[in-house]
């Protein structure tokens, strides 16, 4: 069976997979409604809502119906600046979006998880990816759709220099540690959000990259 989205909300919009999502969801017939906000502005589009700031401060002003949300929010340890900052926006940022697309009516959550995510992992990033799963799921959604990809691949507008040095390596990885460009990921978001099954599902990255052929 399946659902087909009217109106979507949206965080992560200006990074590297959720700039291919965006795109593909206004472009899309069924789409009426994108809310996304961001830091910066995005280019204007008829079916396009972006309040402009901090997201945690826009939280509580978002507003109008949601039927499905997406999560591309993310960070790393370097770019945040540190393990406690890395994590109030891999985890308390995302837990706290979820909980206000829960209240703005939200069915369905799909969140960019990361593979061999575990809160039990000895490895920091792992560990806090894997608190922020366990975290959603104790919210009870109908339907949560957590991705695992392994490496994205694709052009950032701030270049990370480890993904830089792996891609190439990653892209010769068998199975599901093979690196996945973000427009495949954006692809299989699209997909999975169009199917209407009830409780938590969690795909691989291998998984993924099929079903953004």
């Amino acid at each position: 069976m399946y659902l087909t989205p009217q109106h979507i909300l949206l965080a992560g919009a200006t990074g590297l997979t959720g700039e291919h999502l965006l795109d593909r969801l206004l472009n899309e017939p069924t789409v009426s409604r994108v809310l996304a906000p961001t830091r910066r502005p995005l280019a204007e589009h008829p079916h396009l809502v972006n309040p402009v700031g901090q997201i945690e401060e826009l939280l509580p002003e978002l507003g109008g119906r949601v039927d499905i949300a997406y999560c591309c929010l993310g960070s790393t340890i370097k770019q945040a600046g540190s393990q406690e900052a890395f994590r109030q926006v891999d985890h308390d940022l995302v837990v706290a979006y979820a909980k206000r697309a829960r209240e703005l009516g939200a069915r369905h959550l799909l969140v960019i998880s990361a593979i061999d995510a575990d809160d039990k992992s000895k490895i920091f990033y792992n560990r806090i990816k894997g608190e922020t799963e366990r975290d959603l799921r104790a919210q009870d959604w109908p339907q949560l759709t957590i991705v695992r990809p392994s490496l994205l691949l694709g052009n950032r507008t701030e270049p990370r220099l480890a993904e830089q040095l792996a891609a190439p390596i990653a892209k010769l990885i068998p199975g599901k540690y093979r690196g996945i460009e973000a427009c495949q990921l954006a692809r299989a978001l699209w997909r999975l959000a169009l199917e209407e099954q009830e409780g938590i599902r969690v795909v691989e990255s291998d998984e993924l990259r099929r079903l953004g052929k």
